[in-house]
């Protein structure tokens, strides 16, 4: 099923992400992640490309098992910066001949090492092409706090726009940890004209060293509270994990109550850590 068909119900939805191993020795544990995340029955699962080889080697296996195995609709996500019309062209057959219809289209980093490729800049020139390539249903990433790479906010929804009129026919937000920055943002893109279902990216924090991380990489606020979450649990695993899941919940929670329908968990290939959120929402999402 397409998932811009489950998005335009009037009903909450609640997805997944997993990401593909990095080298074949790691792969029946992740494909065992992948079993027991699927096996929540959620709206749908997506698996992360790494661009450059490596876990983009093993995204449209692992998408197909989870279709085809578990009966549970995916997102493949594809990534352009370090790839060439023909590799695209290539994923998006594979995709087709196994039965996959939702992509999510990043334009993605720039792999340790490697070089662009000239033939895209932007993730809009990569929807254009996916949408010329097939029926496809076409996601899009957005940034709720701004792309780190963009000079305004301005700027960054004006690129935005020029994606959703590519073709893009949902956004998922980056992950942000205070629900207000979303509906500022919800409010300023809709001011734009940028109609398409948003889908809200939320990352359960279940240890001290990987909001430091997060931080580093993409700038991410954090709230008062949230920090003073880290800095009495950080230290302890246990504690910290059932205080990251609380923390998003109650964020899911809210957005919720707020209108915000759509929530998609980077649950990191951490069955529990999905069933915990999935289980605090059960009677929310009957």
């Amino acid at each position: 099923m397409k998932i811009i068909d489950k998005l335009k119900q009037d009903k909450v939805t609640l997805s997944f992400e997993v990401f593909p191993p990095k080298t074949s020795d790691t792969y029946e544990s992740v494909a065992k992640a992948t079993q027991e995340i699927a096996a929540l029955r959620p709206d749908f699962m997506s698996v992360t490309y790494g661009a450059g080889g490596g876990t983009s080697d093993y995204t449209v296996g692992i998408a197909a098992g989870i279709q085809d195995q578990y009966g549970v609709d995916v997102l493949a996500h594809l990534t352009c910066a370090s790839s060439t019309r023909a590799h695209v062209a290539q994923v998006l057959e594979q995709l087709k001949a196994r039965g996959i219809q939702n992509v999510l289209a990043l334009r993605g980093d720039i792999p340790e090492g490697g070089a662009p490729a000239d033939d895209y800049h932007y993730a809009a020139e990569l929807v254009r092409d996916i949408k010329a390539h097939g029926d496809f249903c076409i996601g899009g990433a957005c940034y709720p706090e701004g792309h780190p790479e963009s000079p305004t906010k301005n700027a960054d929804i004006d690129h935005l726009k020029a994606k959703v009129e590519a073709g893009c026919q949902f956004l998922t937000t980056q992950m942000f940890f205070d629900n207000n920055i979303l509906y500022n943002f919800l409010y300023r893109i809709r001011e734009k004209g940028i109609t398409v279902p948003v889908v809200a990216g939320i990352m359960p924090v279940t240890n001290g060293k990987q909001i430091a991380r997060i931080c580093k990489l993409s700038g991410t606020y954090l709230p008062e509270r949230f920090k003073a979450i880290v800095d009495r649990f950080g230290d302890n695993p246990p504690a910290m994990r059932q205080a990251g899941v609380a923390y998003a919940t109650d964020q899911i929670i809210d957005l919720i109550a707020n209108g915000v329908n759509h929530i998609h968990i980077y649950s990191m290939n951490k069955p529990e850590i999905a069933a915990g959120i999935q289980a605090s929402l059960s009677e929310i999402l009957k």
